[in-house]
């Protein structure tokens, strides 16, 4: 699973409960939608959403019949389990690798079901800016065996960016890094 997280929590599902929620922090979940997503009756989804709503790491609120929860980003240690999570899942290491040797980097935007907090294996990136594609394609290999997920990255200029917005219209997404403007 996610070794960062088994030794400290216990509970298979309560991990991939903060996993889903503490990734996106925009991120919103259903018990049922969390229940079908991890295969598991909803009982025992609802059993450890109530324990992290308990100990305030989650909130929720009504939506007509259903109870939408989400990440509580005014808890105190909010700011570690969301460094906690991105680092189980490799982000920090893909941000960092990706910076550091890939040249313009304006923007990481990731997109579908990992903006979803959703762990498939499967990464998806938007990455904007001057991008050397050949170093992008030797380092997104490392850093998939490191990380033991598959990394798929679109590539746009700024430009293009700002001239097809409908690339990302209705996807799920989280801006995971943005070069500040000089």
């Amino acid at each position: 699973m996610h070794s960062l997280f088994s030794g400290l929590i216990t509970s298979k599902t309560r991990i991939k409960i903060l996993m889903r929620l503490f990734l996106n922090p925009q991120g919103q979940a259903y018990l049922r939608e969390l229940a079908e997503d991890f295969q598991i009756s909803p009982s025992q989804v609802k059993e450890e959403l109530d324990q992290l709503r308990n100990a305030k790491l989650l909130v929720s609120k009504k939506n007509g019949r259903q109870v939408i929860f989400s990440a509580n980003q005014q808890h105190p240690v909010f700011n570690e389990l969301h460094s906690m999570v991105k680092k189980a899942l490799g982000m920090d290491e893909i941000l960092e690798s990706i910076i550091m040797r890939l040249g313009n980097l304006r923007q990481a935007i990731l997109i579908d079901d990992y903006a979803e907090g959703k762990d498939t294996g499967i990464i998806d990136l938007v990455l904007i800016g001057d991008i050397d594609t050949t170093n992008l394609l030797d380092l997104s290999l490392k850093t998939e065996k490191y990380i033991g997920r598959k990394i798929r990255t679109l590539v746009l200029s700024e430009d293009e960016y700002h001239a097809r917005p409908e690339i990302l219209k209705n996807r799920p997404r989280f801006v995971l890094w943005r070069q500040e403007a000089v």
